[in-house]
Order: C-alpha cells, then structure tokens, then sequence
C-alpha cells in the first residue's frame, strides 16, 4: 500500500451488541493497522464476559490496545484515557497511515477526537463523600441534587451513569460552579484525520441482538464472573450493567431470573442513550449493520483519496 498523504483515525460507532468489534477488525485487516478500543468497560482485566471482551480469536485477529490494560482497583478517567490514547496514537503513526478506534463510550471517543475541557483539581475527599452517599442513598437522590446544582448539564447527562453525576456532583461541590460552566464546546486540533462510522439497526434488531448477547453471557459463565467480583462490589468500575443486577441477585434482592430480566432492560436502555448521543454529532457517516463490509470499505477509501 502506497504511502497516504495523511493520517487517518477511523472511528467504529454505535449501541452495544451491534457489531462495532467484528467491523473495526475488518477495517483494521484490511489497512493493515491496529484497533484501539475506546469501550470504557473493556479497560478492566477483572471483566471480562459482562463487558463482552473481544474473543482470544478476534484479539489475534488485529493487534488491540486498551483491552483489559487497567484494574478494578485502579483510579483511571477518561483525562487518563485520553493523554495515554494520544501518545499511543503518535507512535503508531510513525509506522502506520491508519489506525482505527471502536467504542460505545461517547464520552471516550469525543476525547480522543476533539479533546476534553480543562477541570480543576478537586478534593478527592469530596468523590469518596459522593461514593458513600452514592451506596446509602442512592441514584436518584445525587442526579436530584446535580439537578439543582447544575440543571443546564442536568438536561444533557446520562442520569442514570453513576460515574457521570458522581463527577459532575464533585466538580459542582468542590468549586462552587456548575459543572456546565467548564464545558467550552472547542475542539483540539488533532494531527490526524476522523473518519467516524456508526453503526445502527431497526430498534427491534437492536433489542434482539441485546437479549440474545445477554443470553449467551449467561450461558459462558457471567455469573461465576460476577460472584468473583461480589466482595469488591462498591467499585466504580463495577456499577454498570450486567453486574449491578446480578450483585442484586446475590443480596438476595430479587431472583435470577428477574436479575436477568432487568440486565436486558437495563442494556436496552444503555444502548438507547448511546445512539442519542451519537445521533446529535454531524460527522458520523451512518451504516446499517447489515449492510455489506465491502460497501464501508469502499466508502472509508473514498474518503482517504479524497482528501
């Protein structure tokens, strides 16, 4: 392949369980590259079936980086994600032209293609106040007070991410601003090119393929995973769904059965908030995911030698 005058970032889009990790291998294979994950949950080593974790197949497939690189002990946010993601993207391009990056982590994906705000230091005193009250009261009472706090980022956030209010709660209480007042809205100049695909279905297909991934989760061991993980529970890393529901099941809150129940609902839910926060971004070239690679391919291409 001849040298390109430019670098280039594909970005590989979408809800969960919509294909984002078969096509970005694709794509990698056929540019001769390597896949970046930006899927915030697959940055932990201690999960693995709940997070679905490309397989030891697809992981030889393509060379991955930030696959399981991170512990459930360690503190890791997305700043880190971003500078860590940025000087690992300078060194490949020193040997390569492309390089593509697949997530469902919106947040994640913008850092590394747009840059994030600057966000003063804040008493990690105040975080671990937040995780207690988080774990006694609840949810719904913490997005409550951000919804006074800061009713601006309110209308935008996930309110139903702890991590997202948690952070949001913090920076409001430890420097006495909204939370919103730090978001500029300015890109960084990156020394790459974006090329971002999204990946989409018909919201039944969606919800089918969701209820099925759930369903062979079950059947490869989720539940084994997330008995091994019950003693640390209270983990930020561990409030997300596909374990919270099963922790449940475990204090002896509900059934299996219903635990698994909500875990599709649940990931129905995720994956309706992740094509919101897609759907309002200008420059993602949307695909359905049954439409053919060699189509995608062929856009992808005429996209570099257009440039």
């Amino acid at each position: 392949m001849e040298p390109l005058k430019n670098k280039y970032l594909i970005t590989v889009v979408g809800p969960t369980a919509i294909g984002k990790t078969a096509l970005a291998i694709r794509i990698a294979q056929y540019f001769r590259t390597r896949v970046i994950s930006s899927d915030s949950r697959q940055f932990y080593k201690e999960m693995s079936i709940g997070t679905a974790v490309p397989s030891l197949e697809e992981l030889a497939a393509v060379p991955h980086d930030f696959i399981q690189h991170k512990s459930i002990f360690d503190e890791y946010s997305v700043g880190d994600f971003e500078r860590e993601a940025i000087a690992l993207l300078e060194q490949h391009f020193k040997n390569t032209d492309v390089v593509v990056m697949a997530g469902g982590s919106g947040l994640y994906v913008n850092a590394v293609l747009y840059g994030l705000d600057y966000f003063p230091d804040i008493d990690p005193a105040i975080r671990k106040k937040l995780n207690i009250r988080l774990e006694q009261e609840g949810l719904r009472d913490l997005a409550s007070e951000l919804q006074q706090l800061d009713p601006v980022y309110y209308k935008q956030v996930d309110a139903e991410n702890p991590h997202r209010v948690v952070r949001a709660l913090e920076v409001c209480l430890g420097t006495g601003q909204p939370y919103s007042s730090f978001l500029s809205g300015t890109s960084r100049k990156r020394d790459f090119i974006p090329i971002t695909i999204g990946l989409t279905a018909d919201r039944n297909m969606i919800y089918d393929r969701i209820n099925r991934r759930v369903d062979i989760m079950i059947r490869n061991g989720l539940l084994e995973e997330v008995r091994s993980l019950f003693p640390y529970r209270e983990k930020n890393a561990l409030q997300t769904v596909g374990y919270k529901e099963l922790f449940r099941y475990m204090e002896e809150q509900c059934t299996l059965d219903s635990a698994i129940v909500e875990i599709k609902k649940n990931t129905r839910r995720f994956a309706k908030r992740q094509l919101t926060w897609f759907r309002k971004q200008e420059d993602i070239n949307w695909f359905d995911c049954s439409d053919d690679t060699a189509l995608i391919l062929e856009y992808i291409s005429s996209q570099i030698h257009s440039k």
